[in-house]
C-alpha cells in the first residue's frame, strides 16, 4: 500500500485504485469491496465477501439496515452515523423518488421507487432492473451486487498454420472508421484534425482516403462534415452509407462542417472505373436528429435502421446529452424524418450507444447494449422478446468488445448464432478488462447464454468473420476503455475461434503483430480472403513516435492479415479463374452457376453461404447454387462471393 491514499470521487478504490480509500461520509459509502467499488452492502463490507478497506468481520446492524432500506424504496443513508441511526430505528423522512428516472448522488439522492424501468438505481444514476443497473456500482435500490464470472481465462494452443502479419502500405489518414467498397478498394475515415499525409487538390488536409487493396496506393477524398464517431452500412445499391458524426473544428478546417446529422454516400462499382477516387456526396439530406456514435443496420427492404448516439459528445451520464432513439432512411438514404424512442437504449444509459444490432432470418433485429438484449420488431415499433443479460462485465461503448452473427447454413434451417466477446468495467485507464465470451441462440425457445474465455481480457476487439465459418479476433488491449489515452497493454496476437470445435476448444493463437491497434482501430475482410489492418490513433491530436508521455502514437502503416487456411499448402491450393453466371442476385431460392479451377487433388467445397459438393479429380468445375432464401438472411447490398476447396 502506498505510503499516501487518496479518496477519489467517483466510488472507485482499492487495489487497482492506487488503494483509495472509501470516504466513510461520502455519497458512495465507506467499505472498499473486492471489486473495487465504494458502498455500504454486505458485499462491499464483510471480509469474507473480499472487502479491501473499511471492512468488519460482522455487520449485524448492517443487515437490518438494509432489510429497512429495501422495506422503503431502499433508503441509502449518507454517512455512518445515519446509517447507525437508520438500524436501530426507521428513518424520520423518506428520500425524494425519481420523476424522470435519474438517480443517486448526482441527483441529490433520489431513488427509484417504483419507476417503470426499474427500483434499482446504477453508478450512473439511471434507473433499471438489467445487472448493469442493480449489480456492481448500484446505489440504491434491490441491488444484487458483484455478477460473478463462471469461467476462468482459459489458455488457447498455437494454431496448426498460424495466420501472418505483413505491412503493406500507408491509410494516409487515420483509419477510425472502413468499409470495403464493391470495386474492392477500402475506404477510411478520419476525424478533422491538424495533420494527416494526404492533402486534397486545395492543399487542406484529407480526412478520408481510398486504399487500392490491390496495389496499396491511397487517393484523397473530401468530406463536407465531420464524419468522427459516424456509423456506416452499404445501399442495395452498393453505395456506402455514413450516418452521423461530430462537431465542428473550424480550428483545424474552416470548410468542415458539424457533422452530428451528416449523410455521406460514396458510389463506386466493379463495373465503371470512373467512380473510383470521386468525393463523399452529401448536403441534400441530413439525419432527423443528432447523432455521435451510432450504429446503422441494412434491413430485409433495403431501408437503413439507425439507432443511438449523444446529441453533442458530452457526458452521457447527463440524459439530456443523449439520444436513445432511432430512425428510418428508406433504401436511397432518404430519412424519414422522425427519431422514435428505443426503449432498450434509454434502460441502458449511459452505455447506450453503439449497441450491437444484427439483422435475424425472421426479419427481426437482435439488439445488445451494456449487458442487455432482446428481439426487437421495426414494422411495429415493439420489443418482441427480452432476452436473458449477458454475465460480465459491459460489453458495448465506451468498454467495447466485438460481436459477430455466426454463418448462417441451409443446413440448420438459417438458425442464427450470435456471440459477443470482450468488454470492460467502466471508463478510465485502469479498467480491468473481460475475458468472457457469450454465445446465444436468440430465435430458439428458450434461448440463454453459453459463456466461454479467451486467454486474457480484451476492449476494443474486432471480430471478422472469415469464409470458412471461423472468426478472427484482432486489436485493442487488456487494459482501459475507449476514449483518449486510457488504453494500455495491447492484445497484439490474434486469436482464431472455431465455432464447430469442442467447447473449450475453440480458440487458438493464430499469429502476432508488430503493430499496437488501439482506441480507433479497425479490420475488414478482403475478396482474396486475407484481412485489412489498419488505424490506432488513441490521442486527441495526431502524435507520430512513441514516448514515455504517449507510449501509442497515431498509426498510419496498413497490414494485411493472412488467416491460417491460406497458410502453407492451403495457399497452394486456392481456386483460380472464379467466374458466375451472375452478379446481381435476389435472395429469393433462385439459382446461379459458379465456374472455377479447382486445384489437384481437391475433394470438397463450399459457397459461402451455401455449402454442396462437386465432382472430385476434374480440375474445371461448374456448380449449381442456391441463394438464400430470403432478404432476411441476406439483405440488399453488395456480397462477396467466396470458393472455398479442400
Amino acid at each position: 500500500m502506498p505510503a499516501s491514499v487518496e479518496t477519489r470521487k467517483d466510488g472507485r478504490c482499492g487495489r487497482d485504485f492506487n488503494w483509495a480509500i472509501c470516504d466513510p461520509i461520502g455519497e458512495f459509502g465507506g467499505c472498499c469491496s473486492k471489486d473495487g467499488y465504494c458502498g455500504w452492502l454486505a458485499d462491499h463490507c464483510l471480509v469474507e465477501k473480499g472487502c479491501q478497506t473499511g471492512c468488519s468481520s460482522s455487520l449485524p446492524a448492517l443487515s437490518v439496515l438494509l432489510d429497512a432500506a429495501r422495506a422503503t424504496s431502499s433508503v441509502r443513508p449518507d454517512s455512518i452515523s445515519s446509517r447507525a441511526a437508520a438500524a436501530t430505528s426507521p428513518p424520520s423522512s423518506l428520500p425524494s423518488i425519481t420523476t424522470n428516472g435519474s438517480c443517486g448522488a448526482m441527483f441529490g439522492g433520489v431513488v427509484c421507487g417504483d419507476w417503470i424501468s426499474g427500483s434499482c438505481c446504477s453508478m450512473y444514476g439511471f434507473c433499471g432492473n438489467s445487472t448493469s443497473h442493480c449489480g456492481d456500482g448500484c446505489q440504491s435500490g434491490p441491488c444484487i451486487g458483484h455478477v460473478r464470472q463462471v469461467r476462468f481465462p482459459l489458455d488457447a494452443p498455437e494454431n496448426v498454420s498460424p495466420g501472418q502479419f505483413k505491412v503493406v502500405g500507408n491509410s494516409g489518414v487515420p483509419a477510425m472508421h472502413t468499409g470495403l467498397l464493391p470495386n474492392g478498394r477500402a475506404v477510411f475515415l478520419d476525424k478533422v484534425e491538424p495533420y494527416t499525409e494526404l492533402n486534397l487538390t486545395d492543399g487542406r488536409n484529407a480526412f478520408s482516403s481510398e486504399y487500392d487493396t490491390f496495389t496499396n496506393q491511397i487517393t484523397p477524398l473530401s468530406y463536407k462534415t465531420n464524419a468522427f464517431c459516424s456509423g456506416g452500412a452499404f445501399l442495395s445499391n452498393g453505395s456506402f452509407l455514413s450516418v452521423g458524426g461530430s462537431n465542428a473544428t473550424k480550428d483545424f478546417d474552416s470548410a468542415v462542417e458539424e457533422g452530428y446529422t451528416g449523410i455521406r454516400m460514396l458510389d463506386r462499382s466493379p463495373h465503371d472505373s470512373s467512380l473510383d477516387g470521386t468525393d463523399w456526396v452529401e448536403g441534400i439530406h441530413r439525419l432527423s436528429s443528432k447523432r455521435w456514435y451510432p450504429t446503422a443496420q441494412t434491413l430485409p427492404d433495403g431501408s437503413i435502421l439507425v439507432a443511438s448516439g449523444s446529441r453533442n459528445g458530452f457526458d452521457p451520464s447527463i440524459p439530456s446529452n443523449n439520444n436513445p432513439t432511432y430512425e428510418l432512411l428508406d433504401p436511397r438514404g432518404v430519412p424519414h424524418g422522425e427519431s422514435i424512442p428505443m426503449e432498450i437504449l434509454a434502460n441502458n444509459q449511459p452505455y447506450y450507444m453503439y449497441p450491437f444490432i444484427h439483422l435475424l432470418p425472421d426479419s427481426s433485429l437482435f439488439i445488445f447494449t451494456a449487458k442487455s438484449a432482446e428481439l426487437f420488431s421495426v414494422t411495429s415499433n415493439s420489443t418482441i422478446r427480452t432476452l436473458p443479460d449477458l454475465p460480465g462485465d459491459y460489453r458495448t461503448y465506451p468498454n467495447t468488445g466485438g460481436t459477430v452473427l455466426l454463418p448462417l447454413s441451409s443446413a440448420t434451417n438459417w438458425e442464427p448464432e450470435v456471440i459477443i466477446c470482450g468488454g470492460g468495467a467502466y471508463q478510465d485507464l485502469w479498467s480491468p478488462t473481460d475475458h468472457s465470451c457469450g454465445r446465444i441462440k436468440p430465435l430458439a425457445a428458450d434461448p440463454s447464454w453459453t459463456l466461454e474465455s479467451m486467454p486474457a481480457g480484451r476492449t476494443m476487439v474486432e471480430g471478422t468473420l472469415l469464409p470458412d465459418g471461423t472468426v478472427a479476433w484482432l486489436n485493442g488491449c487488456r487494459r482501459g476503455a475507449q476514449g483518449w489515452e486510457i488504453g494500455a497493454e495491447p492484445s497484439l496476437e490474434a486469436l482464431l475461434y472455431d465455432p464447430s470445435a469442442p467447447e473449450s476448444q475453440r480458440f487458438t493463437r493464430a499469429g502476432r503483430s508488430d503493430v499496437p491497434r488501439m482506441y480507433h482501430s479497425v479490420a475488414t475482410l478482403l475478396l482474396d480472403g486475407t484481412v485489412l489492418v489498419a488505424g490506432s490513433n488513441p490521442l486527441d491530436y495526431p502524435v507520430f513516435a512513441p514516448s514515455e508521455e504517449h507510449p501509442f502514437p497515431t498509426e498510419f502503416r496498413v497490414e494485411i492479415y493472412t488467416p491460417p487456411y491460406l497458410q502453407g499448402d492451403a495457399a497452394e491450393r486456392r481456386p483460380a479463374d472464379i467466374r458466375l453466371s451472375a452478379t446481381e442476385l435476389r435472395a429469393d431460392g433462385s439459382r446461379f452457376e459458379v465456374d472455377f479451377n479447382a486445384p489437384e487433388g481437391a475433394t470438397d467445397v463450399s459457397v459461402v453461404l451455401y455449402h454442396g459438393g462437386f465432382e472430385p479429380e476434374r480440375r474445371e468445375q461448374r456448380l449449381a447454387v442456391t441463394m438464400p432464401p430470403n432478404s432476411n438472411v441476406a439483405p440488399p447490398g453488395p456480397i462477396g462471393q467466396f470458393v472455398l476447396v479442400s
